[in-house]
């Protein structure tokens, strides 16, 4: 069904569809039976697929990515498709508009997304108000994905991710420091053992005044070179690191027509050209640690042969973005289906 909606859909810009697609979601709390239609359609029973990863108990190891939900309006509605776990964000301490558009492009000849949205975001309070009145589903884990705001310098940064830390600390289940994201201005460059450390440092003290204990993550960039994700695994692990996900968008073209590229422009590409960088990233992490950090794995799952290639390569969860976007809503529970006869 959703191959022959998905051509009417992609007439549109996807920044169009996703606000589309959000505010409808939005609504459908309203509308009577609506959550239980959706989730009797695409919920699957996962009771062999459940799984504690990092003191954290998960449903199955599917979660929904970054990017989507960006200020939490709509965490239940995502569970109601299958999800075990939703990372809204990422969200800045106070609201920001992000890059000029356009700053969204499909290239569906690759199955690919390049965005440039550079963390736009309503701002850490408001995602605090929506988070604080909801009563979210039975079983369903919420990450908090944090970054900084565009126009805070880099040597001011600690403060804006602490900002953020403390105001979620109560809401959500476990935080992702976003310091990969190649859409903001120097973001990048934040990753260093100096400033891993200067931005990790006050979060893990805060985290120590606290009676619950809340993992904390770090995501890296698929475009570091295996001595620099050396670097940034040592420093975020002697900090007490909880676990990582891997990996963010990349600026890498490789395998994309040139011409279609440079018309697009900058941005950070996900989807099926991202899928080996992504599984050779969480091979490596694995390997390093000898299995004993904990791995989200993201990036280039289209298909239910990838999702399963990501947990055999390391990885103790995983989460969607781009496949949801080119395979639909029934995605997650046609991988949830391969990975019980699978695993």
């Amino acid at each position: 069904m959703y191959k022959l909606i998905r051509p009417i859909l992609f007439l549109f810009s996807p920044e169009t569809i996703h606000h589309s697609i959000v505010n409808l979601l939005r609504i459908s709390k309203f509308i009577p039976f609506c959550s239980s239609i959706i989730r009797g359609l695409f919920k699957r029973k996962t009771t062999n697929l459940e799984r504690e990863v990092f003191g954290i108990r998960f449903s199955n190891p599917l979660g929904f990515a970054a990017g989507f939900d960006k200020n939490a309006e709509i965490v239940n509605q995502l569970a109601d498709f299958g999800y075990s776990f939703i990372e809204v964000g990422t969200v800045t301490p106070q609201p920001q508009p992000g890059n000029p558009k356009p700053r969204c492009f499909r290239l569906p000849e690759n199955k690919a997304i390049i965005n440039r949205m550079g963390f736009n975001s309503k701002g850490v309070d408001y995602m605090l108000r929506k988070l604080a009145k909801f009563k979210r589903r039975k079983g369903v884990v919420i990450g908090g994905n944090i970054g900084k705001n565009t126009v805070t310098a880099n040597d001011e940064a600690p403060a804006d991710y602490t900002y953020s830390f403390v105001k979620l600390y109560s809401y959500v289940d476990y935080f992702t420091v976003n310091i990969s994201c190649p859409n903001v201005t120097d973001l990048c460059k934040l990753q260093n053992k100096d400033s891993i450390e200067a931005i990790l440092t006050p979060l893990m003290g805060h985290r120590k005044t606290q009676e619950v204990y809340k993992p904390i993550l770090v995501k890296l960039s698929p475009d570091l070179t295996l001595d620099q994700v050396d670097e940034q695994l040592d420093a975020a692990i002697a900090l007490g690191i909880d676990g990582v996900v891997a990996v963010n968008t990349t600026t890498s073209r490789e395998d994309i027509d040139p011409q279609k590229a440079e018309k697009v422009g900058s941005g950070g590409l996900s989807g099926a050209p991202l899928t080996k960088r992504a599984l050779e990233m969480v091979s490596y992490i694995s390997q390093k640690t000898e299995s004993k950090l904990p791995i989200v794995g993201v990036g280039g799952i289209m298909t239910e042969d990838d999702a399963v290639n990501m947990l055999k390569a390391g990885a103790s969860l995983i989460q969607l973005y781009t496949g949801f976007i080119y395979q639909g809503p029934s995605f997650v529970k046609r991988i949830n289906k391969r990975l019980i006869r699978e695993l």
